[in-house]
């Protein structure tokens, strides 16, 4: 109750204690202060026997209200960061608002996202995120500081675009959150035709002028809605969502990106950003249809839709981009098709295509494109009187065109990329080739055929043994009668090539017996190849190097023989070490998954890392390396023995250990020491004297918690060269999940000399700063504890136990913990331990459920009756139940 009355007693009109507050006081609370000041108030009285139970719902009803508040959304946000048992603030830190963003750790981000992205009980969905919307995209947009700009894109990426009842599209939180975003790109998707247009005043009457253009998106909604995507994308790692949303947009995405030669501005910011959002769908994507429709409007300037106008993309005086409409009376008029303009954009599409996608997928493509032009010139040839209205469009001419420079181009700049499918390739230059119509193909086409000939032979790996024989055998013949006819442009590259083929596999002799990999191991490798370049590119944004680890994942999971384990370990090592939330949690799981097939080459990289003998590694990096030492123990399970068990235990115990000596660390201590001693005298000999305290006044109860806490987090860092103490509680830690794990595989030796560890923690290192490390001793204890117990409900012999001596040992000295600790947790955890201990050894002078050992009763000498079923029985059959056909 005291603690309620002291919230309430800070906010502003209220001074009553809490259980004179009614509904009016509430209501004008919820007036009266900011979501900042409420927000600790109201988790203060919600908690039980603090309000009366009547106001209690009408508390929570506020509480749950308080993300629709003009600053409900950040406030609800600060709010958690702060206070979530995850955070390492000050206390003094904790009671403002965060400036710049809180600090942010995962736990934390995972709370505020769940709470707002639950509509409150009395509201609808629409209501919700039509209220919050507005203030998460403000802090996307980056003003408030990166930390909750990102934090913002993991709200609305995650946790209302992941779940399908907000996030689909034509939901309420796609309504709001993407649809404003693809509007700005495609002015179309407008559920009405509400486009602004020019008006002009004569006199009284308003005359519309259906003749000029209307800006239908301004230059600022266009940048801003880019530089929102963008934000989303780059800043999340959720290839779904980003697919889902970027796909709609393709065609506005590419006719934004070639805009760049029209300035430095424009290239900045709407060229850049739009080819960078191409770029990341494309690679994600998988599918060759998205370039396909990338190629389809390759000329694309704008669109129309039934009964809404039609637009255009428009440079704009200062250099910037908006969208205008197009005229009355003009829509049906043909562009100009502009040459140059056509080269420009075929060279950024196949730039675009080469950057954006697999060797594999652009052979697909190149391929699946030179059998349309093949195609359509063989269509080309048969005699056809068309008919074509003044209205309609020579678009398939157009696409043809377009279709040949795309073609040309690639084989200029990427010819090695187009092979990648040599069965592919070679089949439909046979049908090109084809020796029944070879004279009636034009030149260009041959010649195209001729150029992937010479690319497939004279690739290193090509072996004309190789090839399936009807192939070489159509390959042979189709040149042989190309070289004796009367094309001097063709014929003696055709001869060349025929001679090639022939001799081809004579030039490496060495090689005919060689490793022949099969089509899964090309494959795998090729996707193990893509997966890294996902991976290790600097400019890979988060949804393309998620896309990567999930290649990799896949490549594991199938045993894949391309995947070498030691190289991958230390991809892995070296990611887990950058510090992004969305990379450690795959990386973890990656080396749960590699532990399956190679335990021991998996613990050992972690545990280099976790020891970090070298001392090149700070805490926080150690300690993912503990977590996902905790992970692949928990997926071992009973195969953690042997000797990786025992080489796990004993660095765990060395690093939980007091004896922990780090000569490195302990020279930079003293070099930090001396510079923070030679700061303290400067400003000392500035101020003449003490250095003032100039931060916030603190009353004596918070300046002594201040103090303590002060005293806590700086004895945990390494003093004099020791161990880090949150690395041995960790390590502490990670040793109890390995006992309840597999007890039986770690051994009595190292199981005994982890027990007396935790004892001589909890006797020796009673200091306030040592409290953590004295909880994980006695959780380490009850693990022991319940892997006994475990071990006699399964039956099991384990081969070693408790003796009646160490059973006093540890009870006594948790006995003593238990009343005289400084650490109310440690305390409370030490009486637990106390009992589960004694339950345990009651429980152990029971026999084993299921038992049959010991005397028991079976049939009495000279009668033929039965004793009570229930009792156990000699020699006696139970009935069975057997399936009849």
């Amino acid at each position: 109750m005291s603690r309620g009355k002291n919230f309430s007693n800070s906010l502003t009109g209220m001074s009553m204690p809490t259980g004179d507050l009614s509904v009016s006081d509430v209501s004008d609370m919820d007036a009266r202060n900011g979501s900042w000041n409420l927000l600790p108030v109201l988790n203060a009285l919600i908690k039980p026997n603090v309000a009366p139970p009547w106001l209690r719902p009408e508390l929570m009803k506020v509480l749950t209200l308080i993300p629709m508040r003009p600053d409900g959304v950040r406030g609800t946000m600060e709010f958690i960061f702060s206070v979530h048992p995850s955070s390492t603030l000050k206390t003094s830190e904790a009671t403002t608002p965060q400036k710049r963003g809180a600090n942010i750790t995962q736990e934390a981000m995972a709370v505020a996202t769940r709470i707002l992205t639950s509509p409150a009980g009395s509201v609808s969905p629409d209501d919700w995120f039509s209220k919050i919307s507005s203030q998460l995209l403000l802090l996307l947009d980056g003003n408030e500081g990166p930390e909750l700009a990102t934090a913002a894109a993991q709200i609305i990426m995650y946790g209302v675009l992941g779940r399908k009842q907000f996030g689909a599209p034509g939901s309420p939180g796609w309504n709001v959150f993407v649809e404003p975003l693809l509007r700005s790109l495609d002015p179309t998707r407008k559920e009405s035709a509400s486009v602004a247009i020019k008006q002009e005043d004569t006199g009284a009457d308003n005359v519309l002028d259906l003749s000029g253009k209307a800006v239908v998106v301004d230059k600022e909604q266009l940048f801003l809605g880019l530089k929102r995507l963008c934000s989303l994308i780059n800043s999340t790692p959720y290839p779904a969502q980003t697919r889902r949303m970027l796909d709609p947009v393709l065609p506005q995405l590419w006719a934004v990106s070639c805009w760049g030669d029209s300035g430095p501005k424009m290239e900045e910011f709407y060229s850049k950003p739009a080819r960078s959002l191409l770029h990341t769908f494309l690679r994600i994507s998988a599918s060759v249809d998205k370039v396909y429709l990338v190629l389809e409007n390759l000329m694309y300037i704008g669109g129309s839709a039934k009964g809404n106008p039609s637009w255009q993309f428009q440079a704009t005086s200062d250099g910037n981009l908006q969208i205008c409409s197009i005229p009355l009376g003009k829509e049906s008029e043909l562009p100009e098709l502009n040459w140059s303009e056509i080269q420009k954009r075929s060279a950024a599409f196949v730039n675009l295509v080469a950057k954006s996608c697999s060797p594999e997928e652009m052979s697909s493509f190149f391929l699946g494109l030179l059998r349309r032009w093949f195609q359509s010139t063989s269509a080309a040839k048969q005699l056809e009187i068309r008919f074509r209205s003044d209205g309609e469009q020579p678009r398939d001419e157009v696409q043809k065109l377009l279709d040949i420079t795309v073609l040309q181009g690639m084989i200029e700049q990427t010819p090695e990329k187009l092979i990648s499918r040599v069965t592919q390739v070679l089949e439909l230059v046979c049908q090109i080739l084809e020796p029944s119509v070879l004279q009636d193909q034009p030149d260009d086409i041959v010649a195209v055929a001729l150029s992937l000939i010479n690319l497939v032979m004279t690739a290193p790996s090509f072996k004309k043994s190789s090839l399936q024989p009807e192939i070489s055998q159509a390959l042979e013949l189709s040149l042989e009668k190309l070289s004796v006819s009367e094309r001097a442009d063709l014929s003696p590259t055709a001869r060349n090539l025929a001679l090639l083929l022939q001799y081809r596999d004579a030039i490496d002799p060495d090689e005919e017996h060689a490793f022949v990999p099969s089509d899964r191991q090309v494959e795998d490798r090729k996707t193990y190849k893509l997966a890294l370049e996902y991976i290790t590119q600097a400019d890979s944004p988060p949804p393309v190097r998620s896309e990567g680890l999930n290649l990799i994942s896949r490549l594991v999971t199938s045993n894949s023989s391309v995947i070498d384990v030691q190289s991958t370990l230390v991809l892995l090592s070296s990611l887990l070490q950058d510090g992004e939330d969305f990379i450690n949690l795959r990386v973890i799981k990656l080396y749960t998954q590699i532990a399956n097939k190679h335990p021991k080459a998996a613990t050992q990289e972690i545990l280099e890392h976790y020891l970090d003998a070298k001392e090149t590694s700070k805490t926080d990096v150690r300690l993912r390396f503990g977590e996902a030492l905790v992970q692949v123990i928990q997926r071992l399970g009973q195969t953690f023995t042997g000797d990786v068990a025992r080489k796990v235990c004993e660095t765990l115990l060395s690093i939980a250990g007091r004896r922990g000596y780090r000569p490195k660390t302990e020279a930079k201590q003293a070099r930090e020491k001396r510079l923070q001693d030679m700061k303290k005298k400067q400003a000392e000999e500035a101020w003449g004297g003490d250095v003032p305290d100039l931060g916030d006044e603190l009353t004596e109860e918070e300046q002594a918690n201040t103090e303590i806490l002060t005293q806590i987090v700086e004895g945990w860092e390494s003093k004099r060269g020791s161990e880090d103490v949150r690395m041995r509680t960790s390590a502490l830690s990670i040793f109890a999940i390995g006992l309840e794990t597999n007890i039986a595989g770690i051994g009595p030796d190292i199981v005994s000399a982890g027990v007396d560890l935790c004892v001589n923690v909890l006797s020796l290192e009673r200091d306030i700063e040592k409290g953590i490390i004295r909880r994980a001793a006695i959780m380490a204890v009850l693990g022991f504890v319940k892997a006994l117990d475990a071990a006699k409900q399964s039956s099991r012999r384990l081969g070693f136990g408790l003796t009646d001596q160490s059973r006093e040992d540890i009870m006594r000295t948790l006995k003593y913990v238990a009343v005289t600790d400084n650490d109310g947790l440690v305390q409370q955890h030490a009486r637990d331990v106390t009992e589960s201990l004694a339950n345990w050894q009651l429980a152990a002078m029971l026999p084993a459920e299921g038992s049959a050992a010991g005397p028991s009763i079976g049939r009495l000498a000279g009668l033929t009756i039965d004793q009570d079923r229930s009792l156990p029985a000699v020699n006696t059959k139970r009935p069975r139940i057997e399936e009849i056909e």
